[in-house]
């Protein structure tokens, strides 16, 4: 299912299995709410004691293999434990990735699974160029690694690394300061010897990010990492270290595109305007007002479903319920500074380009901003008419 901000299932998208669950027993199910409690929500890290955040590529194959496995099962009559199931199945999950099986298989199709990424060698070659240090943290084991950049930018893609760290286990590595950086041959073999440096050129495994930051004296906003992980990859980094952070967004260029139709835009600016026309009439009570009042708020229903229905029949947009963020939109915020469809985007920039945060309105700023909301128009108010607002 899907949960806004504020830790409401947005009704219309839970599914057990992959058949919907009625909003009535979706409201049954929580007490008679459509609110989810915060303990039941998630740690810090997107697991709770009850709930799943998925929110990756790896997510992809694990919801759509639980929904078969439980539409499967249901259709049988299967009595089964829903913990037993999900451990079961995320063990499973686990193991492809873990044992390398995944690795293996992905190696034998290069051409098939990896893209050719002539603007990702763009981009890392202009920041070199100008003088930029970068750096490569992955929790893939090194064959794996070398063998995908070869494929995507090169055989000499470690030149444009002045380190390289693999098998690092994030997030543990930017928390765990007890695993010691080691040293790889060319050939992938462990070494012995006691890291006193980390030198360009070199393949590490392992290490933490205590010991990388006393090395390198790499340290806060300076640095840009960019990760597709809000959890595994920038949260410990913005929080705790200050780092910026760029998260990629592979669904964003889908979403980007819809939101750049005709139908979208005419959609969203008719759902404002009868928003904005229902809270300002509301107050008349008469039989005809509340007529009117009633097929408007139906009207404005068959246009949110109508607009969710463009990004996803299923779930709608990834980043926003039917007017409230989602709560991956929320933690995206929170944890990065920038989001992009692929590293690409900042082929479309300056290297020295700065990207200047917008002031969006608080609630209290509201009426400002109410009537261009309303419809359609975002033309700021002139100083000297803002001195009638009230």
């Amino acid at each position: 299912m899907k949960i806004d901000a504020f830790h409401y299932v947005q009704l219309g998208t839970a599914y057990r299995g992959l058949r919907p669950v009625p909003d009535e027993e979706v409201i049954e199910l929580y007490g008679g709410t459509q609110h989810i409690p915060l303990y039941q929500m998630s740690d810090f890290y997107g697991k709770g004691p009850s709930l799943k955040q998925f929110m990756d590529i790896f997510s992809l194959p694990e919801m759509t293999l639980l929904s078969s496995v439980i539409d499967y099962f249901l259709a049988h009559g299967i009595e089964f434990d829903q913990i037993h199931l999900y451990k079961d199945i995320s063990d499973a999950i686990k193991d492809v990735h873990v044992k390398g099986m995944m690795y293996q298989w992905i190696e034998k199709d290069m051409e098939k699974y990896i893209l050719h990424g002539d603007e990702t060698y763009a981009v890392l070659n202009r920041l070199v160029n100008h003088n930029k240090k970068l750096f490569l943290i992955t929790n893939s084991p090194f064959s794996f690694v070398d063998k995908g950049m070869k494929h995507m930018v090169g055989k000499n893609w470690r030149d444009l690394f002045d380190m390289v760290i693999v098998q690092a286990d994030k997030p543990n590595f930017f928390t765990d300061r007890r695993k010691p950086f080691r040293k790889l041959d060319d050939k992938g073999s462990l070494q012995w010897d006691k890291i006193s440096q980390l030198e360009k050129g070199k393949i590490y495994k392992e290490g933490n990010l205590f010991d990388f930051l006393r090395l390198t004296g790499w340290r806060g906003s300076k640095v840009l990492y960019f990760g597709d992980h809000l959890y595994s990859d920038l949260a410990d980094l913005m929080l705790r270290h200050g780092w910026r952070t760029g998260a990629i967004v592979p669904e964003l260029e889908t979403e980007i595109r819809i939101i750049n139709t005709e139908q979208y835009m005419h959609s969203l600016t008719w759902q404002q305007a009868l928003t904005g026309l229902l809270e300002r009439m509301q107050m008349h009570q008469d039989a005809e007002s509340k007529q009117v009042l009633l097929e408007w708020m139906q009207e404005r229903q068959e246009i949110r479903s109508l607009t969710k229905n463009l990004f996803n029949p299923q779930f709608g947009s990834i980043f926003r319920t039917f007017h409230n963020p989602t709560y991956f939109s929320r933690r995206l915020v929170r944890f990065s500074d920038i989001y992009m469809a692929s590293i690409s985007c900042l082929l479309n920039y300056d290297v020295n380009f700065t990207f200047y945060p917008r002031r969006t309105p608080l609630q209290h700023e509201a009426p400002l901003w109410m009537d261009q909301l309303c419809t359609g128009c975002m033309k700021t108010p002139f100083l000297e008419e803002m001195v009638h607002i009230r």
